[in-house]
């Protein structure tokens, strides 16, 4: 059965406890919201949204909120120290705290999560302003990482209240043709993959639609597994990969060992032109892995045919791969901050409902050059 109709059965199989209208918006802890927020817009192409702090009566920290399309990131940074969001940023360096999650009903999905054995993170509360009200609840998942229920259909401000609108008329940068969150891929520790599967299956109602051991992801000197986790419509997936035993260190160990504990590992963006996206990007500064040349000297031979063109594919590093449904252009970035530690994919789906099992093994040996150059291998 092909992925696409797994999950339509899925759908139809079952009344869905915890239906899902996509990602409402991914929330970093950064040590510096300002310039993050700067970064973001100036680098991948996002627009001032909304701003929130001292001069909207929120008084021990600062959020930056920015959108591009259906992609809204929002940028926290504490005022003072010696509180949870310091300590977190102080543990982890920079990273998603949130993942938020668009629903119609936050305090059923708080309710149907707990009774099912969510640990609560943040109970229904109600945010009220002149533009209406928006639901807020919230359930803890793996490391310091959670899921906020988001309910926003009585809301037509610009975020939610306690924030104001927020831009600079002087700096607006042309977007980059990133679309919406396609997948986050979480890291956790030795033996904990099938644990959170579990919980995403229990908890959350999902269901894993693709598996990946290390047979299928290892190089010469590291392996990881990895579980994709959907929920009922597809509209989110959460892969959740796990270190493996090889002769040296894996990518997810590097992770774990540098944000001290589980967390996001990567957030996939998607485009519907990923040779204008990337080019883009690279012209603002975005740094992405390069595999050989030699990666596109059989590419065809694997893939079959595709509608883009080989060179700029070539030219810019794109990888691609195809499944059952049609095939996927991939690129994945380096580190944005400076702990080798959370990553962007750009994707762009051309009928693949896959992940690029393919490219794993040239991912990866692209993944541990890196790490061998910061001594981590």
């Amino acid at each position: 059965m092909s992925i696409a109709s797994a999950t339509k059965s899925i759908a139809e199989t079952q009344t869905d406890f915890l239906p899902l209208q996509g990602t409402d918006y991914v929330e970093f802890y950064v040590g510096n919201a300002k310039q993050a927020a700067h970064y973001y817009m100036s680098a991948f192409g996002f627009q001032a949204i909304a701003y929130a702090g001292p001069e909207t009566g929120i008084r021990d920290k600062v959020s930056y909120v920015v959108r591009q399309n259906k992609l809204t990131f929002v940028l926290t940074t504490p005022l003072r120290p010696g509180n949870e969001l310091a300590d977190h940023i102080y543990k982890h360096g920079d990273g998603v705290k949130v993942l938020a999650l668009l629903v119609d009903d936050a305090t059923d999905a708080w309710e149907q999560t707990t009774k099912r054995g969510g640990k609560t993170y943040m109970e229904p509360q109600h945010l009220k302003d002149e533009n209406g009200e928006v639901v807020l609840s919230g359930i803890h998942t793996y490391g310091d990482t959670v899921h906020v229920f988001v309910e926003r259909k009585n809301y037509k401000g610009p975020f939610m209240p306690g924030y104001r609108q927020w831009s600079n008329p002087h700096f607006a940068p042309k977007d980059t043709g990133l679309l919406y969150v396609d997948h986050c891929v979480g890291n956790v520790g030795w033996n904990q993959m099938n644990p959170w599967v579990k919980f995403y299956e229990e908890v959350m109602g999902f269901k894993n639609i693709l598996s990946f051991d290390d047979e299928d992801i290892s190089t010469e000197y590291s392996a990881l597994m990895s579980k994709v986790m959907s929920n009922g419509n597809g509209y989110v997936k959460f892969p959740i990969n796990e270190p493996a035993e090889g002769k040296k260190k894996s990518q997810v160990e590097e992770y774990l060992e540098f944000y001290k504990g589980e967390g996001v590992q990567h957030v996939a963006l998607a485009t519907n032109d990923i040779v204008k996206t990337v080019r883009e990007l690279m012209n603002r500064g975005v740094e992405f892995l390069k595999v050989p040349n030699t990666y596109y000297d059989d590419l065809l031979d694997r893939v079959g045919h595709i509608d883009e063109d080989l060179e700029p594919l070539k030219e810019l590093g794109i990888l691609a791969d195809r499944d059952n449904e049609g095939y996927l252009l991939q690129l994945f970035s380096k580190p944005v901050q400076d702990r080798p530690t959370l990553f962007f994919e750009i994707i762009q789906r051309k009928g693949a409902k896959s992940f690029g099992k393919g490219n794993f093994k040239a991912l990866f040996e692209a993944i541990e050059r890196e790490q061998a150059a910061r001594g981590n291998l």
